[in-house]
């Protein structure tokens, strides 16, 4: 006689429903944003369909239309032509620039909306990488100074989130205290903490065109075959001030995802990145999958893997589809 009938539970969707263990909702994403420069501009990331980059106007419409939809937060990253790019970044501190401006008037047009930031030198560096570049090398000290003066700019325009994505040894309590010195006490930071050098960035690189003009990224972001310096970055990061952790990329590290969420008691985000993101689009574009239902499959594996957040190219359509 069989006692045990795991399937009792699976017979209907009322009780499929009613034991479901992890939800998603629409609050639980930030909608990464592309800017550029102009009036009246939308051009479609080819590797991303569906996204577009978006001058300053539009992307006060779209962050209207997403309000609309219960999208709250907002991750809003510059798209510079070279004659932007130096050596040391300038650019990401100019309060009359593209970035630093439209930040602005974001906040001044939807105080209610929360805005996150990408603290790192590649959009406004010549080298393309995240970080001062001296003889070929990427400089760890000397990147502090730039990175904390652009977090203090982006706190300057109002914004709620620093999110410092360049993997420098030391960023996050050099920025945690240069906020706090300038007055941003409030200002919360969410650590890239597990930044992998992944192959699943293609597609975000060619939206900004920050891909690195020599060599590689591996000397800062992790390595993908490890775990355990995952947790030595989440608890660096814990004792710097972070507010959250942050693992990228996310499906392929839903064990990091799980590991942090274990261990450590800060929210957990999850960056379901542009490659990630085109892979969907691209097989079902073919007929190959249900685009829809592998979306969403994905999102819920993240929930499941213990995050708080994700951040998702999938978050409108995600809120247009199941919009109450």
């Amino acid at each position: 006689m069989i006692t045990h009938r795991p399937r009792r539970n699976r017979k209907s969707e009322a009780i499929r429903n009613l034991i479901q263990e992890n939800h998603v909702t629409v609050n639980d994403f930030i909608f990464p944003l592309f800017l550029i420069d102009g009036k009246n501009k939308k051009s479609e990331v080819k590797s991303m369909p569906g996204i577009f980059r978006l001058s300053p106007d539009l992307m006060l419409k779209e962050i209207e239309q997403c309000l609309k939809l219960g999208i709250t937060t907002f991750d809003v990253f510059p798209s510079l032509t070279d004659k932007y790019k130096d050596k040391f970044a300038t650019e990401s501190t100019n309060k009359n620039g593209l970035y630093l401006k439209t930040l602005a008037q974001i906040k001044k047009k939807f105080p209610e909306a929360c805005i996150m930031t990408d603290v790192a030198m590649d959009p406004y560096s010549s080298d393309g990488h995240d970080g001062l570049v001296e003889d070929g090398k990427i400089v760890n000290d000397k990147t502090l100074d730039i990175l904390a003066k652009m977090a203090i700019a982006q706190a300057d325009c109002g914004i709620d989130i620093i999110g410092p994505s360049d993997m420098m040894d030391g960023r996050v309590g050099f920025i945690r205290d240069a906020l706090d010195d300038a007055g941003h006490q409030e200002v919360s930071i969410m650590s890239y903490t597990a930044k992998y050098a992944s192959a699943f960035y293609g597609p975000f690189r060619d939206a900004l065109d920050s891909a690195p003009k020599f060599g590689d990224k591996k000397t800062y972001q992790m390595n993908p075959a490890n775990s355990k310096e995952a947790l030595i970055e989440a608890q660096l990061d814990l004792e710097e001030g972070a507010d959250f952790l942050m693992v990228k990329p996310a499906l392929s590290y839903l064990d990091i995802i799980k590991d942090l969420n274990t261990n450590f008691d800060l929210p957990i985000a999850a960056y379901n990145v542009s490659g990630e993101y085109a892979m969907v689009k691209a097989a079902a574009a073919k007929g190959w999958i249900d685009g829809d239902r592998v979306r969403d499959e994905i999102l819920l594996s993240m929930k499941r893997a213990g995050a708080s957040i994700i951040l998702t190219y999938f978050a409108k359509e995600w809120a247009l589809k199941y919009k109450k």
